[in-house]
């Protein structure tokens, strides 16, 4: 139902106490730094933003193989809430390796089973706002290969993916 690495997460939460929950969700928090973009590395999609959801800008930065494999990084600025880096740091280890169909179909029941119905309630905006985000990029993605590869018969879909590009402006202005 969720790609290997989600199961393995999702299944780890349920299996745990509420208490035990919030203590892991603050330990993924913790390492939300982990999953920012690294010096040198170039994507193929770029996203960064503030917008009314977040407390904060969130860059999302997306890289995909020739396999159609996915990697995230995501920028995060610094009054972004604890549990919306808690949910960067799940999901950028969750849907690491994921296919970008994979990572479409994702649907959003895992997370209550993550952070548990309160939050989910209290927080629904926030808890969601990450998955939204990169399900967002990979579409934009996904539409602009299958949209070059219709202008270009027998293009492959990865053949000079543009580098850098971006989704909005990196501003955070959304323009």
């Amino acid at each position: 139902m969720y790609p290997n690495g989600l199961q393995t997460i999702v299944s780890l939460f349920e299996s745990l106490p509420d208490q035990e929950k919030r203590e892991a969700l603050i330990s993924y928090a913790d390492q939300a730094p982990k999953w920012r973009p690294r010096d040198g590395e170039t994507f193929d999609l770029e996203d960064v933003r503030k917008d009314e959801e977040c407390t904060d800008t969130v860059g999302v930065f997306l890289k995909v193989d020739g396999e159609d494999r996915v990697r995230f990084r995501v920028a995060l600025g610094p009054q972004v809430q604890t549990l919306t880096k808690a949910m960067t740091s799940i999901l950028c280890r969750g849907l690491q390796e994921a296919t970008l169909q994979e990572v479409l179909n994702v649907p959003g029941d895992f997370v209550p089973k993550i952070v548990g119905g309160e939050l989910v309630r209290a927080r629904s905006q926030t808890v969601y706002y990450v998955l939204t985000r990169m399900k967002g990029i990979c579409q934009v993605f996904f539409n602009r290969r299958r949209s070059r590869e219709a202008e270009t018969p027998g293009a492959s879909g990865n053949d000079e993916i543009a580098e850098n590009r971006q989704i909005r402006g990196r501003d955070g202005d959304g323009g």
